[in-house]
């Protein structure tokens, strides 16, 4: 999250305010001052050591325009210089569970950066837990407006366990990708305004053009022009993946101020050839299909995966996830300084593209969607997208 300069703030470190209220956020949020250790049947549980969480105090010579200017770089091609990583911290066991670091820039501006184990929270817990740290940050002197709650036994395994999907996501199948696309990898981020959204509709047929969401159709954009970048046999079974969130469904009661993970990721399976050959209104309903299976029941019905499987890892070979945090709220975080000028992930990975809010300059609103892709396929991905993202005029993509 970046924030720039504010007359109101001057002669407050933003270090010094955002240190201390970590620390009494940690208060009410103790179990991040532990470690995580590994129970029978590798059941992950915190052991509440309170040994406090890493926090690294930086300052870059160089200003927050240079960064972030009428367009985003979240690719970050100066991620790895900004920021510090403390070797033997990034494990899963017997790690801090979080990793923050405040960096000034000469202009008065500064970012907040925080690694989280992902076991702990999703990103509406995460979120909630760093509304916390600004809530005390702005000087609240009390406990924070939406308690946390822990509780992490409401979504414990059903006894006896049933799993009541078939769940793609968790298929272990063997990952026949070609050593082209095993080589360095290339992080970008694109980003999808007005415009760009209403070229990508065009390619529809007139009532999916009307009816169907922004995250459907610029999830099927992706999918078709990741899938025809790779160069993958037509033949090969792939699978896209949605991120979504249990929370709000009518059959799953996520008592408030929880902030542990109520999500999971349904996925649809496809052929190579079918996404990227047909009507880009196939591979909307392909999307559809993946997002639609999230209930209150899919979600037990993974926790009772877990149990049974003795949590299994996650299939690597041939699927696309996308997370959309566009409505979590990392944009609108104040710690003092009004809301950041891009509050969202900072990189993708090979298998994981995330979405984000962005304003630019020119104020217009849009979806930062962050990709990370080897070198060739990267070329061959945005000669794809820039089909996608002309008006097509005469009807649906063939």
């Amino acid at each position: 999250m970046f924030y720039k300069r504010k007359l109101s703030m001057e002669g407050e470190d933003p270090v010094k305010v955002i240190r201390e209220a970590i620390a009494e956020a940690l208060v009410f949020y103790y179990p991040f001052a532990g470690k995580l250790i590994e129970g029978p049947n590798r059941k992950l549980m915190v052991d509440c050591t309170s040994e406090g969480v890493l926090f690294i105090e930086a300052d870059a010579d160089i200003e927050l325009n240079q960064l972030i200017g009428d367009t985003i770089d979240p690719g970050f091609s100066y991620l790895d210089e900004l920021l510090h990583d403390v070797p033997g911290s990034e494990g899963i066991l017997g790690c801090p569970l979080l990793l923050i670091q405040v960096t000034r820039f000469r202009c008065g501006g500064w970012a907040f950066a925080i690694r989280v184990n992902h076991t702990m929270s999703d990103a509406q817990g995460l979120v909630q837990f760093l509304t916390t740290i600004a809530e005390f940050a702005r000087g609240a002197e009390d406990a924070p407006s939406v308690p946390p709650v822990w509780q992490r036994e409401f979504l414990a395994a059903r006894q006896p366990p049933s799993i009541t999907f078939q769940h793609h996501e968790y298929e272990q199948v063997i990952d026949t990708t070609t050593d082209d696309n095993n080589k360095s990898t290339n992080h970008k981020s694109f980003f999808f305004g007005p415009k760009e959204l209403i070229a990508i509709r065009s390619h529809l047929p007139l009532h999916p053009r009307s009816t169907s969401t922004t995250f459907n159709v610029l999830t099927a954009c992706l999918w078709r022009c990741r899938t025809c970048a790779l160069g993958l046999d037509p033949n090969e079974t792939i699978r896209i993946s949605c991120a979504a969130t249990g929370r709000g469904k009518h059959d799953l009661r996520v008592p408030r101020g929880y902030y542990g993970n109520v999500f999971a990721f349904p996925a649809a399976v496809s052929r190579a050839g079918m996404i990227s050959t047909s009507p880009l209104e196939y591979v909307v309903e392909e999307v559809k299909k993946a997002k639609t299976r999230m209930t209150g029941e899919y979600l037990r019905s993974v926790a009772d995966l877990m149990v049974t499987k003795g949590r299994p890892l996650h299939t690597v070979a041939g699927i696309y996830i996308v997370s959309d945090t566009t409505r979590v709220g990392f944009d609108a975080i104040d710690f003092g300084w009004g809301k950041p000028v891009y509050g969202g992930l900072a990189r993708a990975s090979p298998l994981i593209s995330f979405y984000a809010r962005f304003k630019d300059n020119r104020g217009e609103d849009g979806t930062v969607v962050l990709m990370c892709l080897p070198e060739t396929a990267m070329e061959r991905f945005q000669e794809e997208l820039k089909k996608m993202t002309r008006e097509h005029v005469d009807g649906p993509f063939d």
